[in-house]
């Protein structure tokens, strides 16, 4: 059994997405003793966002470029380990509404059409196995949730959520701290209630 763990946040140690997808991959290694854990830390190495010659070298085109070859086979590698991992484990802080442009360079690399997802006669089907569990720590400075004045700028979860549904991966659990700006005394509340959401994962 194989985990991936994902990290985008750019802000190494101080990061609440960074110690919560932490904390979530400890249960499952706690859960599931013998897991093999693949780490992708996307800000410390993250792909190049997508240009033309990487839309050329995907259509047969000549690859001259060291600098592209070395990104295409990361592209390549992305893909893989999404395949071959049973649980995938995302930390994705809000950044300006919406995930760090790290963790879309990402996805643009494992959304492909013909290898996670297809167009049938009914519409996209997603290739992806739905056995496969995904968890997401999400981590935000406002208050985003459903009712909030802010409701309307979440661009976040629900964005990661349709992307990861889209290509088959619907077995997903958030595990959500925000209003993280609003004062230390805030954001520890927010992160203890986080953390007992993480202790009380079962298996």
């Amino acid at each position: 059994m194989q985990l991936l763990h994902i990290d985008s946040s750019v802000l190494g140690p101080h990061s609440a997405s960074r110690a919560l997808s932490a904390e979530i991959v400890a249960k499952q290694i706690a859960l599931r003793p013998g897991i093999t854990v693949v780490h992708r830390d996307l800000a410390a190495d993250a792909a190049l966002h997508l240009s033309p010659a990487h839309l050329a070298a995907w259509q047969g085109g000549a690859v001259a470029d060291a600098a592209l070859g070395l990104d295409l086979a990361k592209g390549g590698a992305y893909l893989a380990e999404l395949f071959d991992s049973d649980i995938i484990v995302i930390g994705a802080p809000m950044y300006n509404f919406s995930i760090p442009s790290q963790l879309k360079a990402w996805i643009d690399r494992v959304v492909i059409a013909g290898k996670t997802f297809r167009y049938g006669a009914n519409g996209a089907e997603g290739l992806l196995s739905k056995d496969k569990k995904v968890f997401v720590a999400s981590s935000r400075g406002n208050v985003y949730a459903a009712g909030s004045p802010a409701a309307a700028f979440e661009h976040h979860e629900s964005y990661l959520l349709g992307v990861l549904s889209f290509i088959g991966l619907t077995d997903v659990t958030v595990v959500r701290a925000e209003g993280l700006a609003f004062g230390a005394e805030a954001k520890e509340a927010a992160m203890l209630q986080a953390r007992a959401n993480i202790a009380a994962m079962a298996a």
